[in-house]
């Protein structure tokens, strides 16, 4: 029922980590809407996010990882990561490559100032789309540069951007959409904790349990509501074979 009405809503955040299920290497993947969120572990193939996706039609929010790319809809690409490889281009060796690389992390820097604007409700989201048009033209020039660039890794990775350029920029016409990938990192870090703690699980059983009670965990706070007080429902009512208590936010 939650992972039916997360497939419904207009935007959701994507994410996977790595697990161990005994001898198995399944990965966590997790689906983030605004008051559901959703866990499954299951193997690191394209079918696995076709699953966790299901009939979703919204704005997905996602790294440049390949099985995302099943995805017809409208996407988001994480600029926090892009960030990250700005800055490592910044380190390049080469003229050309430190040079084309400090532009684009002093851009992409810029980029996030004009947004705290939007966050801070300074500007509305038609002025921000306006001032980022020359912007956004500036750091596709730079990357396109970076693409014809002779250091072969900076080369790489400038194509590897461009390929989503038409999905770097969707958070500045769609209202309810951020320009980062966070909400799933911040969801999926207490699992890595779990993951850290207890070695992972043992079978199938214990991963069902995992994706289950993360799944629960993640909503109910998300709504305000109190977990300890729902798992108590959810065995008082299974014990006296009454309804189960919804998951789904209250109207």
């Amino acid at each position: 029922e939650a992972h039916a009405w997360a497939q419904e809503q207009p935007s959701a955040h994507a994410d996977e980590t790595g697990w161990k299920e005994g001898r198995r290497r399944p990965w966590l993947w997790v689906l983030v809407t605004s008051a559901v969120t959703i866990f499954l572990l299951r193997p690191r193939k394209k079918s696995s996010a076709r699953e966790l996706l299901g009939q979703f039609a919204g704005v997905l929010h996602t790294d440049r990882w390949g099985s995302y790319n099943i995805y017809g809809g409208r996407r988001q690409i994480c600029w926090a990561h892009l960030l990250r490889d700005f800055a490592s281009m910044t380190e390049f060796r080469g003229p050309a490559a430190g040079r084309i690389g400090r532009d684009l992390l002093k851009k992409g820097r810029r980029m996030f100032r004009l947004w705290a604007k939007v966050r801070d409700g300074t500007w509305d989201r038609v002025r921000f789309h306006e001032t980022t048009t020359r912007l956004r033209a500036e750091i596709e020039r730079s990357l396109r540069e970076g693409a014809e660039c002779p250091h072969r890794k900076m080369r790489n990775v400038c194509r590897r951007i461009l390929r989503f350029a038409g999905d770097l920029w969707t958070f500045t016409v769609e209202e309810g959409v951020e320009p980062t990938n966070n909400a799933a990192e911040r969801a999926i870090r207490p699992a890595v904790l779990w993951r850290r703690k207890s070695f992972g699980t043992q079978s199938e059983r214990g991963s069902r349990f995992v994706e289950r009670m993360l799944t629960v965990r993640a909503t109910l706070r998300q709504q305000g509501r109190n977990v300890i007080g729902y798992i108590a429902d959810v065995c008082d009512c299974s014990l006296n074979t009454q309804p189960l208590p919804s998951l789904l936010p209250v109207k």
